[in-house]
């Protein structure tokens, strides 16, 4: 196959709100050692890429200065040692950065196959959030069957994702959420208890439905002084993991829970992890994750499909918080 040297890519430039986003060509990237080159048929968006765009969360170094963090599309070449895909393959796959963009270049084992019965719409939905959850929920946060469970932001793309997982796994799970329409989709994909937070204190609510034992574990990306509140609803041995702050970083902490309850409290970023890191997950997702969307247990929600060139909108709807589920591009398919 003879491949373009040049390439359309939505670029975010000095960085700024999500107007600063215009179409930019570029060269197609060379895949390294151990890497693929994907003509990217979709990509997710997702909270980080907006963090990029307005110059917070730079690239780890040797990633692509491109946004974007998971695609879908088929290997076009590939780096030196390549074994587990060839030239041909269509899969899904967390990228490190250059999700944007028509080509993209991705380490081999952080590529996944395109789950039984769907398309590459579904499968570009994937892997940010499940490689996420997967990794703070089950791996670092422990979630056990009969547990009980909280999310916040539950009709998020991470949100939806782990409800239904926890659902899965047979845990209790609780969720905040901003409206009853959002109630109502999480309840549809598995929750048990969806808590509109501008109507009612979910910390009462968690309390009195769990006759106020607390919940096991929670994961949340709001933070500010939502961690004291997340505090007061652990259980005995209780764990909490942060993945982000939509709120600030810095609270006024009461510690005596911490140690009265034995808690944990804990977090990780994605983006940094080493390619060894990612394709563990990217094994255990295959092994105990890829089944249950076979069949039909688990799916993505996918809210609305933008043009790549469309991707400034796209942002804006991400950051008006008015989704149910993942914002997706159409890059090339």
């Amino acid at each position: 196959m003879s491949l373009p040297t040049q390439m359309k890519f939505a670029d975010h430039g000095a960085g700024g709100g999500p107007e600063v986003i215009h179409m930019n060509q570029g060269p197609v990237p060379t895949p390294a050692a151990g890497e693929v080159l994907v003509q990217v048929a979709y990509a997710g968006v997702n909270r980080p890429d907006c963090i990029q765009r307005s110059g917070r969360y730079p690239p780890p170094p040797g990633a692509s200065p491109i946004m974007g963090l998971e695609i879908s599309g088929e290997v076009v070449a590939l780096g030196a040692g390549v074994t587990r895909w060839k030239v041909g393959d269509r899969l899904c796959a967390l990228a490190n950065g250059g999700g944007y963009a028509q080509y993209c270049c991705i380490p081999e084992g952080q590529a996944l196959p395109i789950p039984e019965g769907f398309d590459l719409l579904q499968a570009a939905a994937l892997p940010e959030n499940f490689f996420t959850v997967w990794t703070n929920v089950f791996e670092r946060g422990r979630l056990q069957k009969g547990e009980k469970f909280l999310v916040h932001g539950g009709s998020s793309g991470i949100g939806l994702t782990a409800i239904q997982l926890a659902h899965a796994w047979g845990a209790e799970v609780f969720c905040t959420v901003g409206s009853d329409d959002k109630a109502q989709a999480c309840r549809a994909a598995g929750a048990d208890h969806a808590i509109n937070y501008k109507t009612q204190d979910f910390v009462d609510v968690v309390l009195e439905a769990t006759d106020k034992q607390g919940v096991n574990l929670i994961l949340d990306m709001v933070g500010g002084p939502y961690i004291q509140r997340n505090l007061r609803m652990l259980a005995m041995d209780g764990r909490l993991v942060q993945i982000a702050f939509l709120q600030p970083s810095k609270a006024e902490v009461d510690w005596v829970a911490l140690m009265a309850r034995r808690l944990t409290y804990t977090g990780s970023t994605l983006r940094p992890r080493s390619a060894a890191d990612k394709a563990g997950m990217a094994k255990a997702l295959l092994e105990h994750v890829w089944p249950l969307m076979a069949q039909g247990r688990v799916k993505p929600y996918i809210y609305q499909v933008f043009d790549l060139s469309e991707a400034a909108q796209a942002h804006a709807l991400m950051e008006s918080s008015q989704h149910i589920g993942k914002i997706m591009m159409k890059v090339g398919a």
